[in-house]
């Protein structure tokens, strides 16, 4: 687990062969625009925050409330994989004692921002370790998983590499 990142577990949820390539420090979102975009996004909240991006251990987490766990995204695109990323820095905190509820907030293209309330419960817990295991399994692979085609791929930083 000590090796499983907020980035890996997103991933997971998003594509297995990009979970694999990063895992495996294959990095081609150097390149990204959309990448880019969402580094900017992190940099323009962060300096809106006094509470702005904390390292703790492999997991960054953008911002930290009184109450709250903040992870900011570009777009709703994959909410699910948003999700157990937050879930993620949320268990993280938990092992060193301090329980928070979490929020996803996803910059809208319309310049609104929408917001999730995701909560850390024992279903969720479980459901995570076993996440961990499968993350390891699978970037101890010798090869990458053979990419899936689908419409989110035409804006993946490694669609090259999977498809041409």
């Amino acid at each position: 687990m000590n090796r499983i990142t907020g980035t890996l577990i997103n991933y997971y949820f998003h594509c297995k062969t990009q979970c694999w390539l990063s895992a495996n420090r294959l990095n081609l979102e150097d390149n990204s625009e959309d990448v880019h975009i969402g580094r900017v996004l992190h940099e323009i909240n962060e300096e809106k925050s006094k509470h702005a991006e904390v390292l703790l251990g492999n997991v960054k987490i953008d911002k930290i409330t009184d109450d709250y766990v903040i992870e900011f995204k570009k777009s709703d695109s994959d909410p699910e994989a948003a999700k157990w990323q937050l879930l993620l820095e949320l268990f993280t905190l938990k092992q060193k004692g301090i329980e928070k509820k979490g929020k996803l907030e996803y910059a809208e293209k319309n310049r609104q921002t929408k917001t999730e309330v995701v909560i850390l419960d024992d279903i969720y817990e479980a459901k995570l370790l076993k996440i961990f295991e499968e993350i390891d399994t699978l970037i101890e692979e010798k090869v990458p998983p053979k990419p899936i085609f689908a419409s989110k791929c035409k804006r993946c930083a490694y669609y090259e590499y999977c498809f041409i």
